[in-house]
């Protein structure tokens, strides 16, 4: 699978029963479909979460899904004080996060209050020295 920003080959990493895809070279971080409910172990978070995305109007350029080639959508992530633009498949076929957005997201929006995907992101992508 290519990355969406840099067209470099994502790697897949495995930890705790979730398989992640993660771009070596920018250090963004795509999650398929269901991905982010294992994630969290909520289902009401993950609701949560998904509901507060709002589309957003930007110039920055259309990314292509990995998976469908199709452009996907740019959308704000609102539950937090600062809201975050990520991009998502129209076709649901996840979720696309640059880097250090997905920590931004669940920490800002309350989403991960033990902390336990903080550090679970955190041991699979430990931050550059």
């Amino acid at each position: 699978m290519q990355c969406p920003v840099c067209q470099t080959p994502m790697i897949a990493i495995e930890l705790d029963e979730v398989e992640t895809d993660y771009c070596p070279e920018c250090q963004g971080i795509w999650l398929d479909a269901g991905e982010l409910e294992i994630l969290l172990e909520d289902a009401d978070q993950t609701r949560r979460l998904l509901d507060s995305f709002r589309p957003a109007e930007t110039t920055e350029t259309a990314r292509l899904c990995p998976i469908c080639l199709k452009s996907m959508q740019k959308v704000y992530v609102e539950p937090s004080n600062k809201a975050v633009l990520i991009d998502r498949c129209l076709k649901s076929h996840g979720l696309w996060f640059d880097r250090g957005e997905l920590m931004q997201v669940l920490q800002q929006g309350a989403f991960d209050e033990q902390g336990k995907v903080a550090k679970l992101l955190r041991e699979m992508y430990p931050p550059e020295e």
